[in-house]
């Protein structure tokens, strides 16, 4: 079982006659989602609001196989991200926090325990940055980090960053905590600027994860484990937005360790060439198709048999 926590919120995405619609969002929930609907049990650590927004999040969740037992209920409407899509598909975002469900994040949320064989992820968007959903989260990974494995993908969002100093200090930290870790380029960009990607890869490594990863877009992706480094080219798809992609292959990725019986310390600590390469491929192939889609729609486990992708990932 993957435990996935950090926020789950709805995206205001654009249509097309010039309004919005809501859909299901939140790095961490998005995860969540994929994972589940590639037939990997899962449970989502969030906290949902009781309004018409968290039903849609509920809605969208459990229609996913994601288990909702460990999320905290929240009085505070559903927090909102209103999405703006560039012309080439990328997206920008714009955060309505304050007040809201995952604005109220207090250590109490947190549930006093977890099951005794699951693996642990944590998308760092939020709970990275935004207190006090970072003490929360400090705390749980400082707890759980004995007792599982653990993964994070910070996904950095540099506007709800006040310190920068402070944020890198606190990635750093639960950096010793994890066994694996997913940054983008933009995220490894803004986390050690200016600095050449093997020096830094090679630091993290140091400091405790077994895999680190770098998903590079159109270039494809980057990963460094206990056989060395893999590179792989990106896949060519029709990008309709690249809404969910990190966390689709984010949830690839995790599911297919899971699947593999590799999501353990000590496999992870002994995965070979090739069933990194495997994963890796997994986890584009899960991303790539997402990018087809408006916003995070991320594939189920039949869709990966029956849609085709050429062979730069999204």
């Amino acid at each position: 079982m993957i435990i996935v926590g950090g926020e789950a919120l709805v995206d205001l995405v654009p249509d097309r006659v010039g309004g919005y619609r809501p859909l299901p969002g939140g790095s961490p929930a998005n995860t969540a989602a994929g994972i589940g609907r590639l037939g990997t049990q899962t449970a989502l650590l969030a906290r949902l609001a009781d309004d018409r927004l968290g039903a849609l999040l509920r809605t969208h969740l459990e229609m996913s196989n994601v288990d909702l037992g460990h999320c905290a209920r929240s009085a505070a409407p559903t927090t909102l991200a209103v999405v703006d899509v560039g012309l080439d598909g990328a997206a920008d975002y714009s955060f309505y926090i304050d007040g809201c469900a995952d604005g109220g994040w207090q250590v109490t949320d947190l549930p006093a325990v977890l099951p005794p064989d699951a693996a642990l992820h944590v998308g760092g968007s939020f709970a990275l940055v935004v207190e006090p959903m970072a003490a929360a989260f400090e705390t749980l990974l400082s707890r759980e980090h004995p007792h599982r494995v653990i993964t994070l993908d910070p996904n950095i969002r540099p506007m709800l960053i006040g310190d920068d100093a402070t944020v890198r200090a606190r990635f750093l930290r639960w950096l010793g905590m994890a066994d694996v870790v997913k940054v983008s380029t933009d995220d490894l960009r803004w986390i050690a600027p200016g600095r050449p990607l093997a020096a830094v890869v090679s630091e993290w490594h140091e400091r405790g994860p077994a895999l680190v990863i770098v998903t590079r877009g159109a270039e494809g992706v980057y990963a460094s484990g206990p056989s060395g480094v893999v590179e792989l080219p990106g896949l060519t798809v029709d990008i309709t937005d690249t809404v969910g992609a990190g966390d689709a292959f984010m949830a690839g990725f995790l599911a297919a360790l899971d699947r593999n019986d590799l999501l353990t310390r000590t496999n992870l600590h002994t995965l070979t060439r090739t069933e990194l390469v495997d994963t890796l491929a997994y986890a584009q192939r899960v991303a790539a198709i997402t990018c087809t889609r408006a916003g995070a729609d991320s594939p189920w486990f039949d869709e990966l048999l029956t849609t085709e992708v050429r062979s730069e990932i999204c």
